[in-house]
Formats: structure tokens, C-alpha cells, sequence
């Protein structure tokens, strides 16, 4: 019988091929033991385009910021979506007034701009790369598989952030936000994934100091260790808070991402 992370190999493109050879030796041998604290995956270092820069609040659309990124050439990315389902859907006809303020003055992202987010996240990403995809209890319900239909992007884990501070709901109020796992094929974890004691519920209170979705830095640092190595790569083509920045300033990564506010 083939493995499946070997299977995952053959589909792929000869540039891909050639890159996961390059990058990992081979794809045999992987350590036997799934908890094994090693990563056999080296990403290569990237040349950048002009006008992008590491460790920086770069101000651009992430469209084209994903545009410039050589393709199969990052480890780990983060997607936080400025999507508004959950505000259509319920009407809470707050916008503008209070807390709302925030909400209301962030760019909203369309189900096709997502959608070629995704697709851009997935061409730059390196053979069993990762994508961490926030996303809401309303999404979650609903479904997202739309969203990653096409990018080979397959979902292999799920984590809750309790984040400890009531939000939104006509029922049940939101005080937890998830975080999809997403792997570029091949999907596998041996040899990929270094640390196991990371809960699939983290708590972890963040303080916003402006910005209406701050996310938890010390959850996303974990998950950079966890794919990656030090000096590494990390993009966030809609940084907001730039939280993922300061994850990979701690976890001594090099980050590399943007937002249309700067």
C-alpha cells in the first residue's frame, strides 16, 4: 500500500517536485515516530521583489503583495479574513455606534477576494506548508470549503481560542474564535510538525489597544515553532494588529507581510 504523503508527492507538479526534493533530501527516510520533535523540512531562502521588506508594517494590497511571492517558497502562512457574514446575517445594527466603530472602518473582504487570498497563500506556500485560517463560529457553521475549493489546501487540524471576554449573540455569546489548520499536499505531520503538547483549546487573553481583532500572540508563536525553523519565513498577506510580527520576532522568524491600512 502507498502512503499517503507519497501519493500526495506523485500528484504534484515536477516544479514542486523538485523543490520538496531539494528542500527535504527526500521523502523517505521520516522519523518513525509521529510525536517525533524533529523537522526534516529546510525551506529555501527567497530573493525579494522590490518594494517588500522583512520584519516591516508594510502598507499594500495583499492581492498583489501575494503576487510577488515566489511560488513554493514559504512554510507557514496566517489569514485572518475581514469577512462580515455573521453582521449581514443577524443585522446587529450597531455599526458606527460604539464598539461597532471598529468594525465598521475595517476594508470588508467579498467571497472572491478570499477566495484569491487563498489561492495566493497556496501557490506560495512549500510542499506540506501550512495555513492557519481564522475564522468565526458563523463561518464554521456554515462552511468555508468554497473558499479553498481549487488551492489543493486540505484541512487536518482545528483549534479553539477562548479568549475569555463575551461577544456577539441573539443566543449564545461568542467568547471563542477557531483556527483551521489547512496543509499543502503532501499532508502529513512526520517530520513536519515538531511540538505536541500545543491544547486544541488555548486561553489566552489579548488586549485589542486599538485594534478590533488583535489575535493571541503567544498561540500563533507556538504554531510558528511548531512548522518552521528558526529564520524562517512567515507571511500574513492582511497582518492587521501585525500580531503575527511580533509571534515571529519572539520565536526569532522572519516575517513578511502586509495590510491596506499599513
Amino acid at each position: 500500500m502507498i502512503k499517503p504523503y507519497i501519493q500526495g508527492f506523485n500528484s504534484m507538479s515536477q516544479t514542486a517536485k523538485k523543490r520538496i526534493e531539494t528542500i527535504n533530501g527526500s521523502m523517505d527516510p521520516v522519523p518513525a515516530n509521529v510525536f517525533s520533535s524533529q523537522r526534516r523540512i529546510v525551506a529555501s531562502i527567497i530573493s525579494l521583489p522590490e518594494g517588500l521588506a522583512f520584519n516591516e508594517r508594510m502598507k499594500v494590497d495583499g492581492i498583489e503583495f501575494l503576487s510577488k511571492i515566489p511560488e513554493d517558497s514559504v512554510p507557514v502562512a496566517f489569514f485572518d479574513p475581514q469577512y462580515r457574514g455573521v453582521l449581514d446575517k443577524l443585522g446587529y445594527g450597531n455599526e458606527g455606534e460604539k464598539r461597532g466603530q471598529r468594525r465598521c472602518s475595517l476594508p470588508q473582504m467579498s467571497e472572491k477576494i478570499i477566495k484569491d487570498f487563498i489561492r495566493g497563500i497556496a501557490s506560495a506556500l512549500i510542499p506540506t506548508g501550512h495555513l492557519f485560517l481564522w475564522m468565526d463560529k458563523y463561518h464554521l457553521c456554515t462552511g468555508i470549503q468554497k473558499w479553498i475549493n481549487g488551492s489543493k489546501l486540505e484541512t487536518v487540524d482545528l483549534l479553539i481560542w477562548d479568549k475569555n471576554r463575551m461577544g456577539m449573540g441573539y443566543r449564545s455569546r461568542k467568547q471563542s474564535e477557531y483556527l483551521i489548520v489547512l496543509q499543502k499536499p503532501p499532508h502529513r505531520a512526520k517530520g513536519v510538525w515538531k511540538i505536541h503538547n500545543i491544547p486544541d483549546v488555548w486561553m489566552e487573553e489579548v488586549k485589542r489597544n486599538g485594534h478590533a481583532h488583535k489575535k493571541p500572540i503567544d498561540l500563533q508563536g507556538e504554531l510558528i515553532a511548531a512548522v518552521s525553523n528558526e529564520g524562517d519565513v512567515v507571511i500574513d498577506p492582511a497582518a492587521g494588529s501585525f500580531s503575527v510580527m511580533e509571534a515571529c520576532r519572539i520565536r526569532n522568524r522572519n516575517f513578511l507581510g502586509c495590510d491596506i491600512n499599513g
